[in-house]
């Protein structure tokens, strides 16, 4: 995937695209059409060029993915493709406000993106026809090539007025369940070990037993995770018996279980772990920890709380023996029957 962008927009590209395979971004240009020829000279120059290509808006940020097959499907056939939703409402042409005449809508559509090319074809009419179009399909058009139409949908909103917001809230929570997640892990002190507490290293007199670094809050919080995606707990992605996790920093496990969120189309909402013991202090490293786990999972700091309790001198933690972790994690997937 290639991606175009306004200049001094890179920031916010590098936080919206983290953890995605795209080909480095491309500065756009003046016009729209200039934005799309840099994209296709940017993709002629790659050592394998690709067959087709597909157009998008990024103010449709909802478009679903049957829409996008529906489009790869028929340019099997066209050279280019479109999707659009029939026209249903009554149009009237208007002069100074005036109504002059009634516009049968017979036979009119309203275009969406992503709009599929043979990218051949698309390329050459870039470098040739150089005038400004609304759309890359009237390019086509203008050269006399048939374009195709497919059906669309009208939850592919395009947000270009403050309203389109409160549409594309409507959209999402359609479309997304929310899912909850719980973890909890147990660690045993050991001496001769450091003691490495949601990612951070913690001054102490013990460290945690354990195969890898025994992170117990990041463990937990990876369970939680898992546990809301439905995909098992942390032992089932890292074994204790595969000795390439011995020792390993436990940031890597919480990297994965971030990933799985955003592969499977999903988001964090929050995640809030709780640490259980009598010592050492957590309240000095929670900012810390919780700087370090958003940074892990790729969020706002916002969306994370470390806290600590104690078990009144009750238990193990009590004794301190070792320490305890629970976490709970709210997340949205999309609801397409595998969520």
């Amino acid at each position: 995937m290639d991606v175009l962008l306004p200049v001094g927009d890179d920031p916010l590209l590098a936080d919206s695209l983290a953890g995605l395979n795209v080909l480095s971004p491309v500065s756009g240009g003046a016009e729209r059409h200039d934005s799309v020829r840099n994209g296709l000279e940017a993709l002629a120059a790659l050592p394998e060029p690709p067959d087709l290509v597909l157009v998008h808006d990024g103010a449709r940020p909802c478009v679903p993915a049957e829409v996008v097959q529906n489009v790869i499907d028929a340019l099997k056939t066209y050279e280019g493709v479109i999707p659009a939703v029939a026209v249903i409402d009554t149009i009237k042409k208007a002069a100074n406000g005036i109504i002059i005449d009634t516009v049968p809508r017979d036979g009119l559509w309203r275009a969406q993106t992503p709009q599929g090319f043979r990218f051949g074809t698309l390329l050459e009419l870039h470098r040739t026809l150089r005038d400004a179009r609304t759309d890359d399909a009237a390019l086509l058009e203008q050269a006399g090539h048939p374009v195709a139409i497919v059906q669309g949908s009208e939850d592919n909103i395009k947000l270009t007025v403050a309203e389109d917001l409160m549409r594309l809230e409507g959209v999402i929570d359609r479309n997304l369940l929310p899912r909850v997640g719980l973890g909890y892990d147990v660690h045993a002190f050991e001496e001769g070990r450091k003691l490495i507490l949601c990612g951070i290293e913690v001054p102490h007199t013990k460290g945690l037993a354990g195969h890898s670094d025994a992170d117990v809050g990041i463990h937990t919080l990876c369970d939680a995770i898992y546990g809301a995606l439905a995909e098992g707990d942390i032992g089932r992605h890292f074994p204790p018996s595969d000795n390439e996790w011995k020792d390993m920093d436990s940031a890597r496990f919480l990297i994965h279980a971030g990933e799985r969120i955003r592969e499977r189309g999903g988001f964090l909402v929050n995640a809030d772990v709780t640490l259980i013991c009598e010592r050492p202090k957590i309240g000095p490293h929670a900012e810390a920890m919780r700087n370090r786990l958003a940074d892990l999972l790729k969020v706002s700091v916002s969306r994370i709380s470390v806290k600590a309790t104690t078990s009144e001198r009750l238990g193990f933690t009590g004794r301190e023996e070792g320490i305890a972790a629970t976490a709970t994690v709210s997340i949205m997937l999309p609801d397409n029957g595998e969520a």
